[in-house]
């Protein structure tokens, strides 16, 4: 499982740059990253390459963060190649709490990177021939 970084910060000139400056502080390279903001506050998930070194570090610098487990499915880069992981999860009755698109820079092609509550995700997508990425 593919473990993605969740901290909240203050949506503020500034913010991003003190978290990239902890992480590169930290020697942490940051493999994917997406920024959601609200009026006060942002929410930012990435992919590192240390999950757990860049969690305490965010930590110890007073960010609120945690570690997700999310589901990175590897994906040919052709139309309706989304539509087709999303149709299979749809089949399955999965619901996804939120979805984002990344790249591999290994294979350079897309991955889906899918967050669900539901712990046979996994495992049933496998089963319908997908192929999980446990690193990017």
């Amino acid at each position: 499982m593919t473990k993605q970084l969740s901290l909240f910060t203050e949506n503020k000139r500034g913010a991003l740059k003190n978290i990239t400056k902890t992480l590169k502080a930290a020697d942490i390279n940051i493999n994917t990253m997406l920024s959601n903001d609200s009026a006060e506050y942002g929410i930012i998930r990435m992919i590192v390459d240390r999950p757990e070194d860049a969690l305490k570090a965010l930590t110890n610098n007073g960010y609120m963060c945690r570690l997700d487990d999310v589901i990175a499915v590897n994906m040919p880069d052709d139309p309706g190649s989304l539509n087709i992981i999303l149709n299979a999860l749809d089949e399955g009755r999965i619901n996804i709490d939120y979805l984002y698109i990344s790249y591999d820079r290994k294979a350079a092609t897309p991955i889906a990177i899918i967050k669900t509550s539901e712990s046979e995700t996994r495992a049933f997508l496998e089963g319908r021939g997908f192929t999980i990425a446990d690193e990017l």
